[in-house]
């Protein structure tokens, strides 16, 4: 399938990106619309108008004009079978992302590592200069900073890639041909100039719509190995990109903050509910991660950590059947559940036990 019929394939309505992966897995290679009609009904069964829209070609008009558009803004047009395409969007548990992505700029989107910052819109300076200087720390990987190009926090990461010379990606809920909002156009033109991307799965013309913006937060969440979040209150787009990365099996971790400071309770709750690790520095990021980052060292466990009787069976157990619940670890050990808070904490803090997203702790072999 050509790339018109790939664009206007992914226009056709009534065809999520879940289905219309399905159907490439069916027919590989093949040109959708060169199926037989009797084939293609077959395979939509009660969901006819799809299957009469792609043996009708209704969307190669459109599919033309936006080809057109593409070639001439120097557009680069990804499907999912391309080589290009960002492959950590085609794991078995991202098959909600896009089967096309409009792409300007020459970022790797397949970089080796890839970190996504979000937060709130409403950023404070300290939260601002928490995610320049986690930035800074994070400059000898290399990697791209991804976010979405909202006010505050998102902001706050393009700006402060760009400051410290590292690739950043700008997922936008909307057509290449606007940018929202209106006072990020000239941050959106130095991303393109210094090698990174705007990216977006919408065709141009698509007009701003607040319900397209959770729709980005999952290609902000799948194109990265791990998402931090900076600071957030109880509810708000960045916890919706955390709850979606932590679906997608990606690590997320957060900044903690004052307790009375309204745009940290959403990431202090995150801490608490143990929903994302806690981040201090870069480093935490780093040994987490495994990535190789001057100074991760200091965080290591002891060569010969002196554990407590407590500590030494939760550990045992941790070991001998990986990762499990503050809730498991009382159960299976009969020990109060404070007393098992308390050695885990201890743990902890010899670098022996580490806690996981979702109330997980696991044992550092």
């Amino acid at each position: 399938m050509d790339k018109l019929g790939q664009i206007a394939l992914s226009m056709i309505p009534g065809l999520g990106p879940t289905s219309c992966r399905r159907l490439l897995d069916a027919y590989p290679g093949q040109d959708i619309f060169a199926l037989p009609p009797a084939e293609l009904k077959l395979a939509f069964g009660s969901h006819r108008e799809v299957a009469e829209a792609i043996l009708a070609k209704s969307t190669h008009a459109r599919a033309e004009e936006e080809l057109r558009q593409a070639e001439r803004n120097g557009v680069r047009v990804l499907f999912c079978t391309d080589a290009d395409y960002p492959q950590r969007l085609n794991r078995d548990e991202t098959a909600d992302c896009p089967v096309v992505l409009y792409v300007l700029g020459t970022a790797d989107l397949n970089a080796e590592r890839s970190l996504a910052m979000v937060g709130t819109r409403r950023a404070t300076p300290q939260g601002r200069d928490a995610t320049d200087r986690l930035v800074q720390q994070l400059q000898p990987l290399g990697l791209p900073v991804v976010s979405g190009l909202a006010y505050g926090i998102d902001t706050a990461a393009h700006t402060a890639a760009l400051a410290h010379g590292l690739p950043t990606v700008a997922v936008l809920g909307h057509g290449l041909d606007r940018i929202y909002p209106a006072e990020n156009r000239g941050l959106a033109a130095q991303i393109v100039q210094q090698g990174g991307a705007l990216l977006t799965e919408y065709p141009t013309g698509t007009a701003i719509n607040p319900r397209y913006f959770p729709a980005r937060n999952r290609i902000i969440a799948a194109l990265a190995d791990a998402t931090v979040v900076v600071e957030a209150s109880e509810k708000g787009g960045a916890l919706i990109t955390a709850a979606i990365a932590a679906g997608y099996h990606r690590e997320v971790f957060a900044v903690p903050g004052r307790i009375t400071d309204t745009y940290s309770r959403g990431t202090n709750n995150l801490i608490a509910t143990n929903k994302a690790v806690m981040v201090r520095s870069a480093d935490d990021i780093a040994y987490h991660m495994g990535w190789p980052l001057g100074g991760c060292e200091a965080v290591q466990k002891s060569l010969f950590p002196t554990l407590t009787p407590d500590g030494q069976r939760l550990y045992d157990l941790l070991r001998h059947q990986g990762q499990l619940t503050l809730d498991e670890l009382a159960q299976q050990t009969q020990m109060p559940m404070p007393r098992v808070a308390g050695a885990l904490f201890d743990l902890e803090m010899q670098q022996v036990v580490r806690a996981l997203p979702g109330r997980l702790y696991q044992a550092v072999e």
